[in-house]
């Protein structure tokens, strides 16, 4: 049962807000503080979004704003200009074709599909920088980026909650 009153989906609300905060929220986990010799964790939070964006309503502004999330990442990050781009449209993709078999699923079940979204996405970026450099990246520093960004779903299921039901062409 949806907890949140259905309201019309507005772009600046659905699309806007959500991109915004996950720009704050990825300078913020980027400061260099250390507690205990430990540095803050780095999640992507934009999968979040195209996990979320790609499951409450199929639209053409989502894998735009997907897209600008992904160059940002890679200018923010100093990476290859198309890595994260390529990613997260990857993830976005996968959960796109895969919309229907999630429909009326609990959220243990778009608990599993966010991890596969968000493996989509990592293995992707894996798979990129190893074919480009030659090189393979630190698969421990990987794995705990995809653990951390794992752990931010309460987040997507945040959103698909707040805005699955405000579209009346999908009820």
């Amino acid at each position: 049962m949806n907890r949140h009153p259905s309201q019309p989906l507005q772009p600046a609300v659905w699309l806007g807000v959500p991109f915004l905060l996950a720009i704050v929220a990825t300078f913020l986990f980027s400061i260099p503080l250390r507690l205990f010799t430990l540095a803050l964790p780095e999640p992507v939070f934009p999968i979040v979004l195209a996990f979320a964006w790609a499951v409450i309503r199929p639209s053409v502004l989502g894998p735009f704003a997907v897209l600008f999330l992904g160059l940002f990442l890679d200018l923010f990050w100093g990476g290859p200009i198309g890595l994260w781009p390529l990613s997260l449209l990857a993830g976005y993709s996968l959960i796109l074709l895969s919309r229907n078999l999630m429909v009326g699923q609990g959220p243990e079940i778009l608990f599993g599909w966010y991890l596969a979204a968000t493996g989509a996405a990592m293995g992707t970026a894996y798979l990129a920088i190893l074919l480009t450099t030659g090189e393979a990246p630190n698969a421990l520093g990987t794995v705990w980026q995809y653990l951390v960004t794992a752990a931010l779903y309460p987040l997507a299921h945040y959103l698909i909650e707040r805005f699955e039901d405000a579209d009346v062409r999908f009820r």
